[in-house]
């Protein structure tokens, strides 16, 4: 996976898991929600990446 790629989806899950735990913390569905969307989005995109580079191995 190329590293730029994997940084930035690591980070959009690590964004997503502190977004949740603020709206948690706060009592803020909406923010909460978000951050579990956040956090899928990022994994979704970690595990395409992971895909397209094992079918070019």
């Amino acid at each position: 996976m190329a590293t730029g790629k994997k940084a930035k989806n690591m980070g959009k899950t690590i964004k997503g898991k502190a977004k949740e735990a603020t709206g948690k913390a706060v009592g803020n569905e909406s923010l909460e929600a978000k951050g579990r969307a956040e956090q899928i989005a990022g994994d979704a995109k970690q595990t395409a990446q992971k895909a397209k580079d094992t079918l070019k191995h």
